[in-house]
């Protein structure tokens, strides 16, 4: 029987309809990767790129050259400019600014690998606080209002490049997904005095049903409400709104989570497409006590149609504990 779920934080519903589907481990599809004739990404081809803007480089290395580890560059063709004043205005009921903000690439590695869950632990860590610093250095600009880092793996989730990166993108508003969040844990907060991801944390727990790993500061797990197919979430066990304000022990254990969690993906699902976000507070905002910076993976198995894009529901063919309990099961070498 299908089942209406509805989303406690933004207040959506999903419908979760298993008879779409006849088993978890039957709706796979294998990421489309095919080695790029030019690799521009590769170490020794750091002239194919705009200049680095940041790079953790072996000692003596020089700048845009080879013996970089993780390198961050401008995006060659930026969705946003640094470059420029905001000069908001309306035309009638219509409002507009110039397109002000960054487009960052981060080169999660120097050689050639398709996918981060093949990267070492210390590698992802690095990534990961790649990802902290560049939060850091931008939001000392005033124009800009939010940090969205965001990884497309594979054609079908919109790598444009095989070789593995991760991009950001800083803008000078909220974006809808993230305000919906910050809206629904705040109206939340103001009836239970709580952060709702706090309480999500200890359900998850207290049932395990769809708990994927608990580690000693992080948790991961399948959604109540899950939108996608295996759809998974990372979160901080301990409240804090801003994914910038992460300390260097945290990023120590959110590598091996994150490499673990990839893996088990990967494995379930026969190296899948997938795209991932982290979900942070606003710059301009202190520390929120009614929201938790996460980071959501979606593989992508199933394509949203005419009644997704018309109605706002998701159909997800595969229940999130029935998902949890397949990706519980895989075994993980971090080797």
């Amino acid at each position: 029987m299908p089942e209406l779920r509805k989303d406690p934080i933004v207040g959506r519903w999903v419908i979760i309809a298993p008879e779409r589907l006849a088993r978890p481990n039957a709706y796979t599809t294998r990421a489309d990767h095919q080695k790029d004739a030019f690799d521009p990404f590769l170490e020794g081809n750091e002239d194919a790129t705009p200049p680095e803007i940041l790079a953790y480089r072996q000692p003596g290395s020089d700048a845009n050259g080879p013996g970089w580890r993780v390198r961050v560059i401008p995006n060659k063709f930026p969705a946003l400019k640094i470059e420029g004043e905001l000069t908001k205005r309306g035309d009638g009921i219509y409002d507009m600014m110039n397109g002000v903000g960054a487009h960052e690439v981060i080169i999660e590695c120097p050689h050639f690998e398709t996918n981060m869950s093949r990267l070492s632990v210390d590698n992802i860590r690095e990534v990961m606080w790649v990802y902290r610093d560049r939060l850091v250095d931008l939001k000392k600009d005033p124009r800009l209002v939010h940090g969205l880092i965001f990884k497309n793996s594979g054609r079908q989730a919109g790598a444009s490049l095989d070789h593995c990166h991760s991009q950001l993108i800083v803008n000078p508003i909220v974006p809808i997904n993230v305000q919906e969040e910050l809206d629904g844990a705040l109206e939340f907060y103001r009836y239970r005095g709580r952060c709702i991801f706090s309480d999500m944390i200890q359900q998850e727990l207290a049932t395990e049903d769809r708990v994927v790993i608990d580690s000693p500061n992080f948790l991961v797990f399948c959604p109540f409400a899950s939108r996608f197919p295996f759809e998974t979430w990372i979160i901080p066990k301990a409240h804090k709104s801003h994914f910038e304000d992460v300390t260097r022990q945290g990023i120590e254990e959110l590598g091996v989570v994150l490499k673990q969690t990839l893996r088990k993906l990967e494995l379930a699902l026969d190296d899948p497409p997938y795209n991932y976000v982290i979900h942070t507070a606003p710059f301009d905002h202190k520390d929120l006590p009614h929201y938790t910076w996460h980071l959501e993976i979606f593989p992508r198995l199933a394509g949203v149609a005419g009644f997704e894009w018309g109605s706002g529901f998701y159909i997800n063919p595969v229940a999130p504990e029935e998902a949890a309990k397949f990706l519980r099961d895989v075994d993980v070498d971090l080797d």
